[in-house]
Formats: structure tokens, sequence, C-alpha cells
């Protein structure tokens, strides 16, 4: 058997950035976005169903345009492709929508973004891709940057199921960022992401459906920086946005930065999604939060530099 992804060691290119901090803007967007719909009365699960499902339609005819009728190669990354879309789509989300709707945001992000270490470890345990000390050392910056990002140091109370969700969104998330970085397969990022979106989805209408995931809706319009805005408008942008453009731009930074960095860069979602809560919910940070986003970007820098320092195995290790 050989290993699930090779992560990569080429140097970061501006492109590869770019699409990571695109797409962390994007996904940071969601929470602000979903928590209006949970407190007028949608379930986590129809929210995260009609998310998915926009996405999916967005990105279908793109990702089928991009495979130019290689179906070959799709037969051949198939179970990629479901296991993408059930981990790092259907799973990542629901459980983190599950998550906030019994704890607080802050948290559950935090128990979240444990995934960068998580992929730090893989790579490590799986693939012999010992950590250098400047990669070690930046993770610990970025991971105090977390907590004072997310101003947990003022005590917040962690609901222990909510917890438990947010720690299958973390396992999630991680898989996100490994998966996406195999590209041995030959499968286009347009195609991986269209195909997980439309797995994702298929596999939250059918728990939906047997009545594993409660499903409800409401038509009150929910608020955003005091405006009333219709629930459709919102779910619209959390496909096309938090959806679509997330995971397209996601896959194609960590196709160009690796899974091990690509997560720590990823990162600064927490810091977008400060700012869009001050933005659309009026919670404004405050100077810890904003000096714990210079950390986690020193931490980023960390990771870079350390990437240098990783230490590979020469027979990896198979999984």
């Amino acid at each position: 058997m050989t290993t699930l992804t090779r992560d990569t060691l080429r140097d970061t290119t501006s492109s590869g950035l770019a699409f990571a901090l695109t797409s962390a803007t994007a996904f940071a967007l969601s929470g602000s976005l979903a928590r209006p719909l949970l407190d007028s009365g949608w379930t986590a699960g129809s929210i995260v169903l009609l998310r998915i499902a926009i996405g999916a339609a967005v990105v279908l005819p793109f990702g089928l345009v991009a495979l130019r009728g290689r179906w070959g190669l799709l037969w051949r990354s198939a179970p990629t492709v479901v296991l993408y879309g059930a981990l790092a789509v259907a799973g990542a989300q629901y459980c983190y929508f599950s998550a906030v709707r019994t704890m607080d945001v802050g948290p559950a992000l935090l128990i979240e973004y444990t995934a960068p270490a998580a992929v730090v470890v893989w790579m490590w345990l799986m693939h012999g891709q010992r950590p250098g000390r400047l990669t070690v050392a930046g993770a610990v910056v970025a991971a105090l940057g977390l907590v004072l990002v997310l101003d947990l140091v003022s005590g917040a109370d962690v609901d222990l199921r909510g917890a438990a969700w947010a720690l299958a969104a973390m396992v999630g998330a991680a898989a996100y960022f490994v998966i996406s970085a195999d590209e041995r397969g030959g499968l286009p990022p347009l195609t991986l992401a269209a195909g997980g979106l439309v797995v994702g989805g298929v596999l939250l209408g059918v728990l939906g459906l047997v009545g594993l995931m409660p499903m409800a809706s409401s038509s009150a319009p929910v608020a955003y920086a005091g405006l009333d805005v219709a629930p459709w408008a919102a779910l619209l942008l959390l496909g096309l946005v938090t959806a679509a453009l997330a995971y397209t731009t996601g896959i194609a930074a960590i196709r160009r930065l690796g899974s091990r960095l690509a997560s720590f860069v990823a990162l600064s979602e927490v810091v977008a999604a400060v700012v869009w809560a001050w933005l659309l919910l009026g919670q404004l940070p405050a100077a810890l939060q904003l000096l714990g986003g210079v950390l986690i970007l020193a931490g980023v820098v960390g990771v870079k530099l350390g990437e240098r320092g990783v230490v590979e195995q020469t027979e990896p290790v198979l999984v």
C-alpha cells in the first residue's frame, strides 16, 4: 500500500498564500452567518445541508470541465473523494455547527484548530517527517495566539457535549488538510472539491431523511450589523462563499503549500472570524485578541521557516 498523502517541502509561492488566505477568510464567515440562523430556529443539519448543496451545484460544472473526460481517473480516485466528502466536508462542518449550538464559538474553534498539530503528528508518525525546532516553536506561538484571539484567558464555559462535537470537527479538519495535499492521483483540485461537496451533500441528505440529523427551518429574518436579512440570502452566501469558494481555494492552496504549512496558515481563519463577528454581529475584539492575531501570524512564519528543518526518514512509514 502507499501513503495517504505526500506532503511537499517545496518553497511557498505567493499564489499558495493568496489562495490560503482567501479560503481562510471565506471559511471564517460561516460562523457569523450561521449563528443568527441557529438562534432563529434553524438546525445545524439544515444549514449545513443547504450550504453544501449550494456549493456543490456551483462547483460541479467546473469540476467536470477540469476532469476533461478522464472518467477513469475519477473512478480510481473514488475512495479519496468519498473519504474527503465524508470527513472534510460533511463531518467537519456538521460537527462544528453542532458544537457552536451548545457552547461558545471561541472554545469550539480552539478545539477544532488543534488540527494543525494533528497534521504535524500525522506526518511524523505515518510518513516519517519529524518536525524541526522552528516548526515546534511556531506551533507553540500560534497556539498561544489562538488562546488570546479566542479570549479564553477570561475563563469561558466549556460544554462537554459541545467539546465532543468540536473534537470530531478537528478530525474532519485534519483530514481536509491531509487529503487535499494528495496530488499523486492526478485529480484536479476543482474535481476533488466538486466530488467532495457532492458526496458530503448526499451523506447529509441521507442522514436527514432517516431522521438521524434533525432538520428544521424558519422564515424569520435574521439580523447582521443591525440589518434584517431574509434567511435565503444568508444561506446563499453560506453556499457560494463559505463552501464553493472556500473549498476550491483551500485545495489549491494545500496543493501548493503542503498539508502541514497550509494547516497553520489556515489559523488566520480564527483572526478573520473575530473580524467577521465584529462587523456582522457587533462583537468588538479586545486588545488581547489583536495581540493574539499577531502571534498567530508569527507562528505561521515560524512553521514556514521550520519547513527546512523537517527530517524525513529514508523509508517512509506505510499506511
